[in-house]
């Protein structure tokens, strides 16, 4: 049986780029991952979610049931495949399908009917719906339909700790070509002319970056990958540190060829220990064979690459603040120039070129196939692809790689099979926790770097959060901007105080407690913060908030005015009560209220009373039937018209809301908190709801 594991090759240290190219052949010639009509093999998702999802045990599985059987099959680990949200998943040759949701008690069938007999398992075959045509192979899934893979082209095709694999499928060709028929001129020219934008979050071309580093003055050049991959829900970076590290490292090696640099770090957080594993192997296997040391395949070329490990802090993202990390310092931005390619601004003072993991990964095809080719793909302004983790409340979440220029609508609806259970799409977050929110009047706008930055959101590093009816923008914002205020260093004041000044008012609106002004102080606050702060991570961090207010105005509006919450997911805000037509008196509500709001009426039935309710919501969650509404609070007013001072309302008035003048009775409106006890109390309907307050807002039985 085949696990695919390395063939024992007498093969010694590659000492020329000849000895490079024979090996590939010699690997072809023994059968490593070529294709055949003949030749069976399961490639089976390893990456981290798949992993959570008990993949490493379908695979122990596989080979015990292919030895038990005596079938003959080779079983690869790959990284992510990509389709996340129905993993484990598995494609299987010679033919060709992809299977999703495999669980260890599928092996059997699996081995039996699929390689042995070569017929699907119909079980396991993708369908969005019910009733739905099912897919039978990879190429006709909707998810992968409209992705081009150039950075992931080998996730799920190799074993990511066999170096064998990543040579056999063409690996570490563009380094024959550079060495063989390129100067390192010449390769910088040709990433320059690519105009391959830095893939990290700000969009700068990397040709240029490179350039700087390589004028720099000194014979010590340092090249770092930054794979501190940070932001919430985002995983781009560490899928192809655990899926393809060997692109990564092929990268780095024509950036040192390029730029004269004989230093390497990978910097990676510390969370993500599969990708340090699989890069440390596959740092040993390239020095083995005489790819990463001395004298790289007997050109002169030195570099020695080392993984760092990050504490996991989000500012180390920022490149400044990485460099002071790499150099066992607190990650603290510094102040610019000098650069970082620049003598004294890059690691230890000597210049460094910096680049995010998926940048490097790019490289490689560029150099074997030319900027041309690259050009051809994407948008002028934008060439080449993106990945991006799709994540929220979309059918099909993941990771895909899309060319630049995509509309949002292909990525959500095509590729993500629109909104979980029919709801209507709101908005998306793009860019991580310091992107912006685009509404769905932006669903035709094309993902590039210029385009997203001119209607507020960024590219970012690759986060793509979907959001449907059900989700609050203000408490979007508040979570997102939670998140850099804690991440936030402290170092300069617009950002440690500026924030922190912007969550506080969040909080405040959220809670029921918003003023009018709030909204224009929280904008104030966020072109400050944006002016003010020394890095990125301060720079970025209002988008969520001021994006928000931008295209989300009036839930902000009715938060401070309304002291209502339309997605039902603040508490504190909203006016609950029990629709006693539908309620059938369990009393779950009754026993699930904390504060002890919900009475027995005495002519039968419920009611919440205004007085002791907080809004926490727990009998709206407990309900079977529904019966428990959340609309828009009530505002009560006395006409004075038809008022004849009787004093009743404000005699029952328990908070000493309705005050006395001369002209009669009035409610205030800050100290009432409409317990309708005036209402029911006047005789003669003076105390009425003010137009426009009274309509209900019905809700569906699921609160899932």
């Amino acid at each position: 049986m085949l696990w695919g594991k390395m063939i024992r090759l007498d093969m010694k240290r590659l000492n020329g780029v000849n000895d490079l190219i024979e090996f590939r052949k010699l690997l072809i010639k023994q059968g490593v991952l070529v294709p055949g009509e003949n030749k069976k093999r399961i490639r089976i998702c390893s990456g981290t979610g798949c992993r959570a999802n008990n993949s490493l045990k379908i695979v122990e599985e596989l080979k015990r049931e292919s030895q038990r059987s005596g079938t003959e099959v080779e079983i690869i680990s790959t990284g992510c495949q990509g389709l996340c949200q129905k993993g484990p998943v598995m494609t299987i040759e010679p033919q060709g399908y992809f299977y999703q949701k495999v669980q260890p008690e599928s092996v059997k069938a699996i081995i039996s009917k699929t390689i042995n007999e070569g017929k699907p398992v119909w079980d396991l075959l993708y369908k969005r719906a019910i009733g739905e045509k099912p897919s039978y192979l990879i190429s006709e899934v909707p998810f992968y339909s409209k992705q081009v893979r150039v950075a992931l082209r080998n996730n799920g095709k190799i074993d990511p700790t066999n170096i064998h694999h990543y040579i056999a499928v063409g690996g570490y060709r563009a380094l024959e070509k550079a060495f063989l028929e390129m100067t390192p001129e010449q390769v910088l020219t040709e990433v320059d002319k690519a105009n391959l934008r830095g893939r990290g979050g700000a969009g700068f071309p990397a040709g240029k970056k490179w350039k700087h580093t390589k004028s720099s003055p000194g014979d010590i050049k340092f090249v770092i990958a930054n794979g501190d991959e940070g932001d919430p829900g985002a995983f781009m970076d560490r899928s192809v540190m655990e899926g393809d590290p060997h692109s990564l490292l092929e990268g780095m090696i024509l950036c040192a060829y390029a730029i004269g640099a004989r230093q390497g770090i990978i910097y990676v957080r510390h969370e993500y220990p599969l990708a340090v594993q699989n890069l440390k192997i596959a740092i040993k296997q390239a020095e083995e064979l005489g790819l990463l040391g001395k004298n790289i395949l007997g050109t002169g070329l030195d570099l020695y690459v080392r993984v760092v490990e990050g504490a996991g802090a989000f500012v180390c993202g920022e490149s400044t603040a990485l460099v002071a990390s790499v150099e066992g310092e607190r990650g603290f931005p510094r102040p610019r120039p000098p650069r970082l390619s620049e003598v004294g601004g890059g690691v230890w003072g000597y210049p460094s070129n910096l680049n995010n993991v998926e940048t490097y990964a790019c490289v490689p095809p560029i150099i074997e196939n030319g900027a041309d080719w690259f050009l051809s793909i994407g948008t002028p302004a934008s060439p080449g692809t993106k990945v991006f983790a799709l994540t929220g409340k979309v059918v099909d979440t993941g990771l895909i790689e899309v060319p630049m220029g995509i509309t949002l609508k292909e990525i959500i609806f095509d590729i993500g099979g629109g909104i979980l259970s029919n709801k209507e799409f709101k908005a998306v977050q793009t860019g991580g926790p310091s992107g912006g929110c685009m509404p769905k009047e932006m669903l035709d706008l094309p993902v590039e770097f210029d385009t997203l930055t001119k209607v507020g959101s960024m590219m970012g590093s690759g986060g793509m959060v979907v959001l449907d009816e059900d989700n609050c923008m203000v408490d979007v914002a508040k979570f997102f901007l939670s998140f850099c205020q804690a991440e936030s260093c402290g170092k300069c004041p617009p950002c440690r105080i500026g924030t922190y000044q912007m969550l506080q008012i969040l909080e405040k609106i959220t809670s029921g407690y918003g003023d009018e002004g709030d909204i224009e102080r929280l904008e104030r606050l966020g072109r400050l913060v944006k002016e003010g702060s020394l890095c990125g991570l301060g720079q970025s961090a209002p988008n969520p908030v001021l994006t928000t207010i931008k295209y989300f105005r009036s839930e902000y509006e009715g938060h401070i005015h309304d002291k209502y919450c339309r997605a039902e997911v603040c508490a504190g805000l909203g006016f609950l009560s029990i629709d006693t037509e539908i309620c059938y008196q369990c009393k779950h509500c009754m026993d699930a209220c904390p504060y002890e709001a919900i009475k027995e009426a005495e002519g039968g039935g419920f009611f919440i009373d205004q007085m002791l309710c907080k809004k926490c919501k727990a009998c709206y969650i407990v309900c079977p039937l529904g019966a428990i509404e959340i609309e828009a609070p009530p505002v009560f007013v006395i006409d004075k018209e038809i008022c004849y001072l009787c004093g009743r309302c404000k005699d029952v008035c328990r908070v000493n809301a309705i005050k006395e003048i001369k002209t009669g009775f009035f409610i205030d409106r800050y100290s009432c908190v409409r317990c309708g006890d005036c209402y029911a109390a006047c005789p003669i309907g003076a105390v009425r709801v003010e137009k426009g307050t009274e309509n209900k807002v019905k809700h569906e039985v699921s609160k899932s």
